[in-house]
This record gives C-alpha cells, sequence and structure tokens, in this order.
C-alpha cells in the first residue's frame, strides 16, 4: 500500500470540499431542501417546470441538452420509478455533449446500443464478484490501512480521512492505475469537465486524462493484468445486429473514464451521509455495532433517506404523458428521487432516518436499464467500511466541540459538510 493512500495531502481537502465543489460549478444550495421537495410532491406528482425553478433557485443547467428547453419534474415515487424504466420515450441523451459525442459512453446511450455496451463492463461490477474480486483485491487492504492510520488520531474528520479516500484509491487500483496516480488524475478528469475554469486549462486538463488512460490501456493490450481495463480490453461487444468485435481503445477510454469519475465522487458523499446519519443517532448506531446484519440497513436507509444524487435529467424522446401532464418531444424530464425516496404512499415517516424499518426497494441508485453501475461495489466499499470503524473505534462519537456537520453541496449532488469525530 503506497503512502499517499494516507498521506496528509492538500489535494484532498481541494477535491473533496462539498461545499466548494458545488460553488465552483455554480450550483451550491445551502439549506437542506428536503421538506421544500416534499411539499413540492404533495401539490402534483408531475409539475411544468425544472426542479431548481419549482424550488425558486438559481437556475442551473449541467446538461448542454437541456438548455433553452422546457423542463418538467416527477416528484412521486410511482411515476419516478416509471419514468426511469420508460426509456423509450425519456431518453438519457440527455447526457450527450455537444462537443464530445460519446464522451460519457453508456450514460448517453439508449437501448440497444447501451445494453450491448454495458454487457461488456457489468460482469465485473455484479455482486457476487464484489463480494470476492473487489473486497479482496482493493477495498479491503485500502480500508485497512486507512483504519490503521486513524488509530495514531484521537480525532479526525471522516469526510477527508476516509470517506474521501476510500473510492478514489478502490476505483483507480481496480481500472489498473498505480495508487500514486489517485489524486493526480482526479484533478485532472474533474477539470476537465469543470465550467467555471478557462478553456485552455479544461483542455489541457481533459488531454492528461486521455493520455493516461491510453498509454494504460496500451499496457493492458501488451500484458493483461487482473483489473477493470484488462477486462475491458479482453471483452467482446456483441452488436444489436449479432456481429461481435473488440472495444476500441477509445471505448476503453470512454469507459474507463466514465468509472473513475463516478466511482471516486458517489460513493464518497453516501459513506459520508450514512455517517452522518449514524453518528447524529447514537442509538441507531449502537444497534448496528451489536447486530451487524443492520449495516446493510443502515447503507439502504441512507440511499432512501438522503441520496447523494437527488435529481436525474431525461430527454423526452417523443410526445409523452406522464401523470396526466403533457410533455412535448424535445423536452426534459427532471426525475426528483429526493422527493420520490420519501413519499409518504410508500414509507410510512419518509423523513426519518430508521434503519429499523421494514426494507422497501428505494430509487436511491436510480432503477431500471440505466440503474448504476457500480451501486454494489459503492455497497460494498460502504459495508467494509463501516465494520472497519466500528470494529476499531468502539467509543466512536461526533466531536462536541466541532461545528456540527449540515447537508450541503449542489441539488444535484448532495453531502455532508465534514463528519468531525473523537476516536477514543
Amino acid at each position: 500500500m503506497t503512502d499517499v493512500l494516507i498521506a496528509d495531502d492538500p489535494l484532498y481537502e481541494e477535491l473533496y470540499d462539498i461545499r466548494r465543489e458545488a460553488a465552483e460549478m455554480g450550483n451550491l444550495v445551502e439549506e437542506d431542501m428536503n421538506p421544500a421537495m416534499g411539499a413540492l410532491r404533495d401539490r402534483g406528482a408531475v409539475q411544468k417546470g425544472f426542479l431548481r425553478d419549482l424550488l425558486g433557485l438559481e437556475r442551473y443547467q449541467r446538461h448542454a441538452a437541456a438548455q433553452g428547453g422546457e423542463g418538467y419534474t416527477c416528484l412521486s415515487f410511482e411515476l419516478c420509478d416509471a419514468a426511469f424504466r420508460d426509456y423509450d420515450r425519456f431518453s438519457s441523451k440527455v447526457y450527450a455533449r455537444q462537443a464530445d459525442e460519446g464522451g460519457l459512453g453508456v450514460l448517453e446511450m439508449d437501448e440497444p446500443a447501451h445494453r450491448a455496451y454495458r454487457a461488456t463492463i457489468q460482469p465485473m461490477f455484479l455482486k457476487p464478484k464484489t463480494l470476492t474480486w473487489w473486497r479482496e483485491r482493493w477495498i479491503n487492504d485500502v480500508v485497512g490501512a486507512l483504519i490503521e492510520k486513524l488509530k495514531a488520531h484521537d480525532r479526525a474528520d471522516l469526510n477527508f480521512q476516509l470517506c474521501a479516500r476510500v473510492p478514489v484509491h478502490t476505483i483507480t487500483r481496480a481500472i489498473g492505475m498505480d495508487g500514486d496516480d489517485s489524486l493526480v488524475f482526479r484533478n485532472a478528469l474533474l477539470k476537465s469537465g469543470a465550467p467555471r475554469i478557462p478553456a485552455a486549462e479544461r483542455r489541457a486538463a481533459g488531454e492528461s486524462v486521455e493520455r493516461m488512460l491510453l498509454e494504460l490501456i496500451a499496457q493492458r493490450r501488451a500484458e493483461p493484468a487482473d483489473d477493470v481495463v484488462s477486462g475491458l480490453v479482453q471483452a467482446e461487444l456483441e452488436l444489436p445486429d449479432g456481429a461481435r468485435r473488440p472495444l476500441t481503445d477509445r471505448e476503453v477510454m470512454v469507459n474507463a473514464r466514465v468509472l473513475m469519475l463516478a466511482g471516486g465522487g458517489t460513493t464518497w458523499r453516501q459513506l459520508g451521509i450514512t455517517l452522518w446519519a449514524l453518528l447524529s443517532r447514537r442509538d441507531q448506531l449502537e444497534a448496528m455495532k451489536a447486530d451487524r446484519s443492520l449495516v446493510d440497513r443502515a447503507i439502504e436507509e441512507s440511499l432512501r433517506w438522503n441520496p447523494t444524487d437527488p435529481v436525474f435529467s431525461r430527454f423526452v424522446a417523443e410526445d409523452a404523458e406522464l401523470g396526466g401532464v403533457f410533455m412535448p418531444k424535445g423536452s426534459v424530464l427532471e426525475i426528483c428521487l429526493g422527493a420520490a425516496n420519501r413519499d409518504p404512499a410508500r414509507w410510512d415517516h419518509p423523513d426519518d432516518y430508521d434503519l429499523h424499518r421494514t426494507p422497501k426497494g428505494h430509487i436511491g441508485f436510480g432503477i431500471g436499464a440505466h440503474q448504476c453501475l457500480g451501486m454494489n461495489v459503492a455497497r460494498s466499499e460502504m459495508h467494509v467500511a463501516l465494520n472497519a470503524l466500528a470494529d476499531a473505534f468502539p467509543n466512536l462519537r461526533l466531536d462536541p466541540d466541532a461545528p456540527a456537520p449540515y447537508l450541503t453541496g449542489g441539488l444535484e449532488q448532495r453531502g455532508v459538510s465534514a463528519i468531525p469525530v473523537l476516536l477514543t
């Protein structure tokens, strides 16, 4: 395990400050918007208008395809679930970049191309693989090294010292890069898509990302290893017409880039939300420590209660009606997971975090054809981290002398301000 994993690198604070990340993107929302989203849902399951407009927030569009079009928002569990599954009418083409068509790989594809390309990646991300291959090769070692580092301290900010590091070092090693490249690569990756930095700097960052990935792909074509890029290099793409071929270097690069972007970000924020929920509810933390079968319940309840990505967009591919509301072709539908996962029509006391509630399927990872590809890796990372913390620090608690954690970030990517804790 290399030193960069446990080093006090200032890049962690630069890359994993949830509030600053949103401020730089231009979509910062400090207030907890769950009550407002719930009130909006209670007024209508589908409404005309983008979610931020309906909430009275400043307009922010992260998808080029959504610029200038009409917006609609879906808020109930039943209709959000239905919209995710109806990929013919509600298309992922909204993710396509005008200047870089194909830059987000499977995220922006519709069926049947999406199914064909996803099949080249999916086998490495199925649950049995994440419980064995992922944990044994990467997750256990990464978490173990971080826990040992924490044992030398009386207090910590788990956001920077654990939550940020587990996913970025796991996915970097799993892709096939040296762990020392983790922060350098992520820094370039985020800058390559940052709208508020100069275009020349953005292009240079994008070129660095492509160079690093293409060099890795060339190495793995010459000498395959036991990692994700080697798996993609060796995979065969079965096209809708039945023809089969290997993935091109660009196809491997695009998919690896998406995995690195998502794998280093969403789990960081969701693990923080889960820890915040437990540390703020001592009885539930103690229950989980006493009965480790509740660890997975704690994770699923976190994903329901506060999904880190509470809104997803879809392009309306043809004139459509949803919940009695007509949406013309070319408009954009925003699917509000935040409101859907707290729908009182599905859950009792939905605003409460309660790991004892009877499990029901949520849409914290989306649902349908585009359900999060890496969800089982994320669950494994959080499972191992929560168990390791409970084993190593039986007196773990929030630091009463530090500012209280709060929900922050963009409306589109939520997280916790910090997780200051006492370890002993």
